[in-house]
């Protein structure tokens, strides 16, 4: 397996706190900081780790309104209308699916016009066929991955 029971520790220490210094890290876990360096690399180079950051709030930004844009598009215009939709910077995801759709895109807006307005550019480029519009109303389950990785760190332990 990838991630070990110590990969678990480290990784729910980086979660819970993001901002300790790596010396801080090594002395909770009683490891030598050498040993949790590399543990971060290879974390970082496996893939497990992919950033680091601060988490914005779009809505602290002025972006309170939150949709998923389900978008059709024109058979083999895929990777175009993909290129297209990086260049909206109220898209904040975009994701291929299978269903009902082609795309799947997280869309932040100032307000419901704007919202209206960022549909309207969607629909406008070249391969789009159709879009469909779910406003979100409330966050229920916060974005996290702290359960995940206790679940693999349990599975870790097994033998």
């Amino acid at each position: 397996m990838a991630v070990d029971e110590l990969d678990t520790r480290i990784l729910r220490l980086l979660i819970e706190q993001p901002r300790t210094s790596v010396r801080e890290y090594a002395r909770i876990l009683g490891v030598a900081r050498g040993t949790l360096q590399a543990r971060l690399d290879r974390l970082e180079r496996i893939g497990v780790i992919t950033g680091s950051g601060p988490v914005l709030s779009p809505a602290a930004l002025g972006h309170p309104v939150l949709a998923f844009v389900h978008i059709e598009v024109t058979q083999g215009r895929l990777d175009e209308v993909g290129e297209a939709l990086a260049t909206v910077p109220e898209i904040v995801e975009a994701f291929s699916i299978t269903g009902g759709g082609d795309l799947l895109t997280r869309v932040v807006a100032r307000d419901a016009g704007h919202l209206e307005d960022v549909i309207q550019q969607l629909i406008r480029l070249p391969g789009v066929v159709r879009t469909r519009t779910e406003v979100a109303l409330r966050e229920r389950v916060a974005h996290r991955l702290l359960p995940l990785v206790e679940s693999v760190g349990r599975a870790a332990r097994k033998p």
